[in-house]
């Protein structure tokens, strides 16, 4: 009975360290997937979610698969800590091991952080961004007439076709009339990675928070 208990033991052991092993080597794979996909300069941060990993490894289906890009650029504009999660992601392992390009996501959901000075960066001449907590705010001087009158306004932001929008809301200094020069967009027209579509963007302390999606995603080597 304790030679079985023993056996058991060690057997048990053995499979952790054999689905460790193997879930880091498809990691590195996917990993691998994704720079190409998106056309990243550096290999990102992969990590398969789920355990025993074998047995997913073996059905070739993975619930969830997490990344993290770092920080990108696209058309001027800087994206911080940009990650997100590859869902039902059908990779056959015979395609892993051999490299073919068979691997791909039902949906892919990624999120990132605009700085509060990028988005400073875009603003008209002469507005300042700038807040507190999940507020964004502008500030400055503006020309009326012969005078020039300082101004703060509350920022509403919102996603519009071909970028980031930017709207003076609560106007205090000038006529609300007056303040359309605060309105602004940062575009967004470079290609994001897996082609995923901005769906969503708050104002959180750090800036701004984007949230994108895309669906049949392919994960090609």
């Amino acid at each position: 009975m304790r030679k079985l208990i023993i056996f058991l033991i060690v057997l048990i052991i053995v499979l952790v360290a054999v689905d460790r092993v193997a879930v880091a080597g498809v990691q590195r794979d996917i990993a691998t997937r994704i720079a190409a996909s998106s056309d990243l300069s550096g290999t990102p941060t992969v990590t398969i979610e789920g355990i025993p990993f074998l047995t997913q490894a073996i059905a070739g289906r993975y619930s969830e698969v997490r990344f993290d890009l770092g920080t990108l650029t696209y058309n001027t504009v800087k994206v911080d800590n940009l990650r997100g999660a590859a869902y039902d992601v059908t990779a056959p392992l015979a395609d892993v091991v051999q490299n073919r390009a068979q691997i791909t996501a039902g949906r892919v959901h990624v999120q990132g952080t605009l700085s509060r000075s990028t988005v400073d960066k875009f603003a008209p001449r002469g507005v300042k961004i700038g807040g507190s907590g999940d507020r964004l705010t502008a500030s400055g001087e503006v020309d009326l007439g012969v005078t020039k009158v300082k101004f703060d306004a509350e920022m509403r932001v919102e996603v519009v076709d071909g970028g980031i929008k930017l709207t003076a809301d609560k106007v205090n200094g000038i006529p609300s009339k007056s303040a359309g020069f605060l309105t602004y967009t940062i575009p967004f027209k470079g290609k994001l990675p897996f082609d995923v579509k901005v769906t969503g963007v708050k104002a959180v302390p750090a800036g701004l928070e984007i949230t994108a999606e895309a669906s049949d995603v392919p994960l090609r080597g």
